[in-house]
């Protein structure tokens, strides 16, 4: 358990993209980058629909969005755009994985949202919450390992593990709860869902990474 909590670095398993930029990878690794995304959409589904607290990062944006009269969607995008450039300074890669991740994560959503119970008991809530969190760290790891470019935050944060040294778990968490309190000072509105996602999100990230790499044939994780 604690080593799967202390993953300092991205696995590399013997399907995973030899280079970030390589747009024609291997059948088998685009599929389970699809497949980590796809899951990165229904967690984040579960957590929508559990009507307890939306991200972290759609905390800041609409902070953003109260501070400076940019719609959701243009507050959102201005952040992905100063996490982009943020990539520059720290040497990350974009890639497919980076195209694809706007699409696919988005579809899944879209698709998900049609289907998903939205209780109203705070126990179930709770266990959608739960599950959406444990989704989000699964579909890390896949498209991660894949090796085929992150998201816009997901760079940010192996750029800053790679940076500081530090475990996957501490960067993630630490960089999800000052996206909250930064989101809150600037008006955003927290629910218990965000508080838990932004303490659970690091670990939860860390054991997708370990476990992927793990059961992957012939692959030990490099911690």
């Amino acid at each position: 358990m604690w080593l799967s909590l202390s993953v300092k670095d991205v696995p590399r398993t013997g399907w995973s993209s030899d280079q970030a930029l390589n747009w024609r990878p291997p059948l088998f690794t685009l599929l389970l980058l699809c497949a980590g995304l796809f899951l990165l959409g229904v967690g984040e589904s579960l957590l929508i629909a559990a009507g307890a607290g939306v991200s972290p990062w759609t905390v800041l944006a609409q902070g953003i969005e109260n501070q400076t009269g940019l719609s959701i969607g243009w507050a959102t995008f201005s952040t992905s755009v100063i996490v982009l450039l943020l990539w520059i300074p720290l040497k990350e890669t974009p890639g497919l994985g980076t195209i694809l991740n706007a699409f696919v994560v988005a579809a899944a959503m879209d698709w998900s949202l049609q289907y998903l119970p939205r209780p109203q008991a705070w126990s179930l809530q709770l266990l959608e919450v739960g599950g959406g969190i444990l989704l989000f760290g699964v579909g890390s790891g896949l498209y991660l390992i894949a090796n085929l470019g992150p998201g816009p935050r997901d760079g940010l944060m192996t750029g800053l593990q790679r940076l500081s040294g530090w475990p996957v778990a501490l960067v993630r968490g630490s960089l999800e709860v000052s996206v909250v309190a930064l989101g809150w000072l600037l008006g955003g509105t927290v629910g218990y869902a965000t508080v838990l996602f932004a303490l659970l999100i690091g670990p939860s990230v860390s054991l997708g990474l370990y476990w992927v790499a793990r059961l992957s044939p012939v692959t030990e994780p490099r911690l």
